[in-house]
């Protein structure tokens, strides 16, 4: 019983279930499919395996106390989106001009413990839950307003639903490791948050680079919230540029699972997010906020203070 307990932990945390859907979507990933190339990796992707690292987060024990390791940053050089999704690492900058990305990370990568709590970086709603194996496993996404939207992927369990409103730091899912990028790299790859940033439609990196402001509330890096605070007014949507966007979509199936949202905020929410997961499938990217808002401090690290005091970046680390 014991044993069977431990197996449905672990096929949570990866996402396996169902399976045969799971590994429909992994061959999608894999060998491409409508109006998306195929991933690129080769031997410069193996820097993503950290055997001293990963273990222990996967068994639930933390590696450094009271510390997120990031162990991947945004990176300012992505190789065009018409190459595919690219884990090689021949093309890369973060923020501070390191090396601590791939080819084509367009989020943060947390690093914690399996089954850590996540909160939301700021007060929201959530507009979308869903797993796609092929792209994050298991996301939440999250409506902050003023054209700001967060996704949580590779989670292993969601604590809300569509609609949720949520303070700022409320609990909103547990973590695991779902999704392809695990199954392809256990026990080695390490378990961790993919954090998405979006604003005014766009992907965006929320440390601080070139003359552009940090978007953490505790300054350079991110700190856990403070408080509960409830600010939160929705994002405004411009409806004549929604369908837009909609009609810029290639993909007939994208289009009806978009329009399928008769709500303008979710038929809007759903936009951005196949904007920015299948971006080929897009002749053009349309803000379709009602209007463009300034880059301003608003998110916090996605955990509680409880759990975490601040983060560490992986190739800062000393060897243990």
């Amino acid at each position: 019983m014991q044993e069977q307990k431990k197996l449905r932990l672990f096929r949570e945390a990866m996402g396996l279930s169902p399976f045969k859907t799971r590994m429909k979507q992994a061959k999608q990933a894999l060998f491409g499919q409508e109006d998306v190339p195929p991933t690129k990796w080769g031997l410069s992707s193996l820097s993503q395996l950290h055997p001293r690292i990963s273990p222990k987060l996967w068994r639930g024990k933390p590696y450094v106390d009271r510390k997120v390791i990031i162990s991947n940053f945004f990176n300012h050089t992505q190789t065009p989106i018409e190459e595919g999704w690219s884990v090689r690492k021949n093309q890369v900058k973060d923020f501070r001009g390191g090396k601590l990305t791939y080819n084509s990370h367009n989020g943060t990568d947390f690093a914690i413990p399996v089954g850590t709590t996540v909160s939301t970086a700021a007060a929201g709603e959530v507009v979308a839950v869903m797993s796609e194996f092929n792209r994050g496993g298991l996301k939440v996404f999250i409506d902050h307003g003023e054209g700001l939207m967060t996704c949580y992927a590779h989670l292993g369990r969601s604590l809300v639903e569509v609609g949720d409103i949520l303070d700022r730091g409320q609990a909103i899912a547990l973590s695991g490791y779902s999704g392809l990028d695990a199954m392809v790299t256990f026990p080695f790859g390490i378990p961790h948050v993919h954090f998405n940033v979006w604003h005014n439609c766009e992907p965006i990196d929320p440390f601080p680079y070139e003359d552009l402001t940090t978007l953490w509330m505790g300054g350079q890096l991110p700190t856990p919230p403070e408080s509960k605070e409830h600010n939160f007014q929705p994002s405004v949507y411009n409806a004549d540029r929604v369908e837009e966007a909609i009609n810029a979509c290639k993909t007939a199936k994208s289009r009806e699972k978009i329009t399928a949202h008769e709500e303008l905020k979710y038929r809007a929410a759903h936009t951005i997010i196949e904007m920015n997961y299948y971006p080929t499938r897009f002749e053009s990217r349309i803000n379709i906020y009602e209007q463009e808002h300034p880059r301003k401090p608003s998110l916090d690290l996605p955990f509680s203070i409880e759990d975490f005091d601040g983060v560490v970046f992986l190739d800062e680390m000393k060897s243990k």
